[in-house]
């Protein structure tokens, strides 16, 4: 048996220092924008779900691993290679708001009885595959970090947020939202928040804070895609499907493709997301609009992906990492990050693939059909 690659040795960071609360911490991204809670905490027919909002709302270098990876050569030989494995550690808060928790689960640990435990587990190790298959990308930081997690987290806690060094996960309040760790696209998009801050660390505030969370909604939406083996057309393009309890009347907490429609509930209210810039909303909520104006870029992505067929983790997806990865500033506009995917485009694809990006951001009203691009 040969080695055919070696292993890189990177070296280990302490982040064993223990969270009384992560109420307020300044990294943490929610999945569930304030609005959405904030209305909820006033609603008549839920509440438990209205008391479980307001707690809510009150409330938010590792060891190298690798697997070896067998395969026959031409010449009938064994021969074994040294891949990128994901480090997963899922704990369990006990109903507190304490972290990280006690573990429950290490990488090399059978499933447990625990259902959020292993859907935690399996979502972190879906959402480093997709990393690693579409963007060679090892882990968060591109160097193999830990993907740690907490579940359990608060007493009906609803939400879902990534803190800056772990996911963690409410269980929800169970007469609107279920538990956080069903949705794969949910855990995709808070773990995109890990590469969002190890690359262009977008601040998180207005135009590049709709860019932080539309980017990690596409994260999101590939990982799933890719876990389930579906093409841009076949997939629903939903972000938090299978959250909400059958007594909302929504789908998801976001809709990609179709901005705006995901939910409509005489409690929760309209979807607010717009998908053009000239509904863009200029609010001081929401810092800015981060939750709602994201829906304009997602659906720049989409509209992509469409339009390029095939899988979205391929081309669109590859070109969307790039303007991220490339230098893309923290205080970037969406027309900045147009300009950037555009031009990663050129460079990796040529024209079809360049046309298809101008003509969906030119459809959501960023970028002009002809002339000088936008500078809304």
């Amino acid at each position: 048996m040969t080695l055919s690659a070696a292993p890189r040795i990177v070296g280990d960071m302490d982040h064993s220092a223990q969270h009384t609360s992560a109420r307020g911490h300044g990294s943490v991204h929610g999945i569930v924008p304030a609005y959405l809670l904030a209305r909820l905490a006033q609603s008549g027919r839920f509440p438990k779900a209205a008391d479980a909002a307001r707690q809510t709302l009150l409330a938010g270098r590792p060891k190298f691993r690798a697997r070896l990876n067998f395969s026959i050569d031409a010449n009938g030989a064994l021969v074994a290679e040294l891949g990128d494995a994901p480090n997963r550690t899922i704990s369990d808060a006990g109903g507190t708001e304490t972290l990280p928790g006690v573990v429950v689960r290490a990488e090399d640990d059978p499933p447990v009885d625990d259902v959020s435990v292993n859907e935690a587990f399996d979502g972190l190790g879906a959402t480093f595959e997709m990393l690693l298959s579409a963007f060679q990308r090892n882990s968060l930081d591109g160097a193999g970090a830990p993907l740690n997690a907490t579940v359990h987290y608060g007493t009906d806690y609803d939400n879902a947020f990534w803190d800056g060094e772990r996911m963690v996960f409410g269980d929800g309040d169970g007469e609107v939202f279920l538990g956080f760790t069903r949705s794969l696209t949910v855990i995709g998009h808070e773990l995109a928040h890990g590469v969002i801050q190890h690359t262009a660390n977008l601040e998180y505030q207005g135009q590049p804070g709709a860019l932080n969370e539309s980017i990690a909604d596409v994260f999101g939406a590939l990982t799933e895609q890719y876990a389930l083996g579906q093409s841009a057309a076949e997939a629903s393009w939903l972000i938090g499907a299978g959250i909400f309890t059958a007594e909302v009347q929504g789908k998801a907490l976001r809709s990609m493709i179709e901005p705006g429609t995901a939910y409509d509930d005489d409690e929760l209210g309209k979807d607010p997301q717009p998908a053009h810039m000239s509904d863009f909303v200029q609010t001081t909520e929401d810092n800015g609009g981060v939750h709602i104006n994201s829906g304009i870029p997602n659906r720049a992505f989409a509209l992509t992906a469409r339009t390029l067929g095939g899988n979205a983790w391929e081309r669109a997806g590859v070109v969307w990492y790039r303007a991220l990865t490339g230098g893309l500033s923290a205080t970037a506009t969406f027309r900045e990050f147009a300009d950037a995917t555009v031009s990663a485009a050129e460079r990796e694809y040529g024209e079809e693939v360049t046309a298809a990006i101008r003509d969906a951001w030119t459809t959501v009203g960023v970028l002009d059909a002809e002339g000088p691009r936008r500078t809304g």
